[in-house]
């Protein structure tokens, strides 16, 4: 059974610019394999462009010029790949522990051209963390509450790094209800931004905590 072609958004050239040919053949792959393997449900396929990259892109709005960036818990490459086309100055890693969702990031990146690492592993692993520590920016999306991704997400932070999560509507109340762990973790306070104006509606909730100490833990070692 065929299916038809996904229509390319006016306002995705004013996202990706000279790379807009890229971004469509990167949800052709999302709409085609991604769904056949299960990296993309069914029932989003008519909101690739609008849910998912160009929700992802626009975090390129607060992202630091030419920054070294590790996505965590990458999956189908969001918000990695997105941001990548979007932003070519950004050095870029796509952290996904799952093998066959590695494969079919090795196969699009390849496909697109694009340079940028797929490390296999967790974040949280010693080895991922000794090869990718001291990053600029660390992102994530729908890989759990704040508290959970401050413990993964900041110790491969450098000092005055930061992490950029992508959540929703209950962000305010995420992060009254997580303060006191991300503190305890080296996080600083949060901010929240909403990007995309122009581009995506609603806009993209963007919260940043920025690494500005070690956790607590590590603290108490260090004295000793």
């Amino acid at each position: 059974m065929t299916t038809s072609p996904i229509p390319t958004p006016e306002v995705a050239e004013k996202v990706f610019g000279d790379r807009t040919g890229l971004a469509v053949r990167y949800v052709e792959h999302l709409a085609t394999s991604g769904i056949e393997r299960g990296l993309i449900g069914p029932r989003e396929r008519d909101r690739l462009w609008d849910r998912h990259v160009l929700n992802c892109a626009v975090l390129g709005e607060v992202v630091p010029a030419d920054a070294r960036v590790a996505d965590v818990g990458s999956g189908a490459g969001l918000p990695g790949i997105p941001l990548a086309l979007a932003r070519p100055d950004l050095r870029i890693v796509l952290i996904e522990p799952l093998a066959r969702r590695v494969e079919w990031l090795d196969e699009v990146l390849g496909d697109l051209g694009l340079d940028i690492v797929v490390e296999r592993g967790r974040a949280e692993e010693k080895p991922v963390l000794r090869r990718w520590e001291g990053a600029d920016v660390v992102t994530a999306r729908a890989v759990g509450p704040l508290a959970r991704l401050a413990g993964i997400c900041l110790p491969l932070l450098r000092q005055g790094g930061a992490m950029l999560v992508l959540k929703g509507a209950s962000a305010p109340d995420e992060i009254a209800r997580d303060a006191a762990a991300v503190r305890a973790l080296g996080g600083g306070e949060p901010r929240i931004h909403e990007t995309g104006a122009g581009v995506v509606d609603p806009l993209t909730t963007v919260v940043e905590i920025p690494r500005t100490g070690a956790p607590r833990r590590n603290r108490r070692k260090e004295r000793r």
